[in-house]
Parts: C-alpha cells; structure tokens; sequence
C-alpha cells in the first residue's frame, strides 16, 4: 500500500487499467478453453450468454480507458454518444406519432448536447437541474405545438423518461470523473471505476441469488427471479465490496460501505424497470428486436449505471459538500 501511495496520480490510474485488462484477459482465456468443450443445448446457451457479457464488458473498458486517456472534453463526448445510441434505441421500442418529431429532435440535437456540455463544463448545479425542470417543460410545449392532442400525456411522458435514463442518468457518469475532493485531485476515474464495479457485483449477486434463494417473487408479471431477499443480497454484495475498495476513493471504510449500498441498490432496482419496459415493449429478450427496431441490448447493459450514477453523484456531493 505504501508502494501504491508512493506513485503518482498518472501512474496509479494507469496501473487500474492495467489489472482490469489484465482480469479481462484471464477471463477471455477461461472462456475460450470452456468454449471449445462440447455442450448440451442449455450449457451452450450459457457460453452464448457469457460471450455477449463478455464482449460488452470488453467494449466497456475500453471505454472507460478513452475516457480517461482524452481528458474531459473526450469523456464527455464518449459518454454523449453511449447516450445518444442508447436513447435512439429506447424510441425505437416506443410508439411515436410524427407529433412527436419536434420534441425527439429538442431531445437528441439540444437536451443532450447541453447536458453533456454542462457535465463537462463542471457546471453542477444546472447541469442537476436542467434536465428535470427545463427540459420537462420545454418538451410538452414543443409537441403541444405540433397540434397533435392525441394521447399527448402518454407520449411525452415517454420521451420525458427516456431523456431522464438515457441521458440524466448516463451523464452523470462523465460528471463522477470531473468530482474535485480536496487531496484527491484528477482520481475520478477511480471513483467511476468504484461505482461501475458496485453496479456490476450488485447486479450479478442479485441475479445468481435469484436463481438459487426460493423467495416469492417482488414483481411476479415483470421478473419471476426478482424477490426482495435477492436483491437484498446484491445490495449486501455491493456494499461489502465497496468497504473493500475504500482504499482507492476519498472515503472511509463505512462512507464506502453506505454509498456502495446506495448504488447496488438503484442499480439493481434499474435493471426490474428495465425489464417492465421490454416486457410493455413486447420483447423478451432483445436479439427478438434487433431485426425489427435495431435494439441490441445496450439499454439492458445501462440501466444499472443509468440509475446507479445519478444517486451516487448525488449522495456523494451532498454528503461532502463538493
């Protein structure tokens, strides 16, 4: 740990990079020499599985990394497009009337540039609120000019929610990078990496409890593995992990273990809306949507840091005053 500390800011985040691809690469290997064993049609099934989680992990990190090799400007950027294909991919799964036109091209060519622009401009305090007050009024008044009164409540609100996940929640993403802690001066890639890796855990602990705990499911017509016991698990799982890696954010073991619990527990809440959205869409999973509305997954892949990063960024700035 002394070695660690002795490094400097550059050094240490490179050494991050170098352990995540480094597990990434070890994890690729095991999945290839697994891969090549014969398997029944569920075992198969599951190598399929694990191949696109893998591959999406893979395109993750390496996201990550740009982002913090192109400084603040390209991070934003990085992270504006993930919005932007993950908001396109959201409307396709929606029913638009062409009503609706003025308000998706407010959403796409100004809300989410001038969100983004905010994040990386360190502007907080708007970029907190621009979204939830401006843009949710200027939306309706938009569409409410396009004359088209039908189910105009139902579809704004749609666009309205979409702008809030896609691209609220993913924002904050960039924003957690440019956080300024006192003696913790250009470390926020640590502390997007702390929360990434408490989204994930939460999320895989709650899924493999919920295919092992018999509990009566929390949201029976959405997700019949969902329960409060798994979930509660993934929380814990979260949380115990997130005590574990105090060492690399600005917090104290138990200021870790609370904000860790907070995160896994949006995060994993995220992925059942997400499942309520695809189950309202029609589609069971998405590879049935793909060749119909070029869903591929992506909001599926989001949604825990989609709902995990707002309150995280949130509770962390109002808790230290930054």
């Amino acid at each position: 740990m002394s070695h660690l500390r002795n490094l400097t800011v550059g050094e240490q985040v490179a050494l991050l990079f170098v352990i995540l691809f480094g597990v990434l690469l070890l994890v690729t290997i095991a999945w290839f020499v697994w891969s090549l064993r014969e398997h029944d049609d569920a075992a198969q099934a599951r190598v399929d599985r694990f191949k696109r989680d893998l591959r999406a992990v893979w395109i993750g990190a390496t996201i990550f990394w740009l982002a913090w090799m192109s400084g603040p400007v390209g991070a934003t950027t990085l992270f504006g497009m993930v919005s932007f294909l993950a908001l396109r991919e959201y409307i396709t799964l929606m029913h638009t009337r062409r009503g609706d036109h003025r308000g998706l091209l407010l959403a796409f060519f100004v809300v989410l540039p001038l969100q983004f622009v905010l994040a990386g401009g360190r502007w907080f305090d708007l970029f907190s609120v621009f979204i939830p007050v401006y843009a949710f009024i200027a939306i309706p008044v938009v569409s409410a000019l396009a004359d088209d009164p039908k189910r105009f409540l139902e579809r704004n609100a749609k666009i309205q929610w979409g702008i809030m996940v896609c691209v609220y929640g993913l924002s904050h993403a960039p924003a957690l990078l440019l956080l300024e802690f006192p003696n913790y001066a250009e470390r926020g890639a640590f502390l997007l990496f702390f929360l990434v890796m408490i989204a994930a855990c939460a999320q895989i602990v709650q899924e493999a409890a919920s295919r092992r705990l018999r509990a009566r499911p929390a949201a029976r017509h959405i997700d019949r593995a969902f329960s409060g016991r798994a979930w509660f698990a993934g929380v814990l799982a979260g949380a115990l992990l997130g005590a574990a890696l105090y060492w690399i954010t600005p917090f104290k073991p138990p200021q870790a273990f609370a904000l860790a619990a907070i995160a896994g527990g949006a995060g994993t809440l995220g992925d059942l809306v997400m499942r309520a959205l695809k189950k309202d869409a029609g589609v069971a999973w998405w590879g049935n949507a793909s060749a119909v509305t070029g869903a591929v997954g992506l909001l599926d892949r989001v949604a825990p840091l989609a709902f995990a990063a707002p309150v995280f960024f949130h509770s962390v700035r109002w808790y230290f005053k930054v």
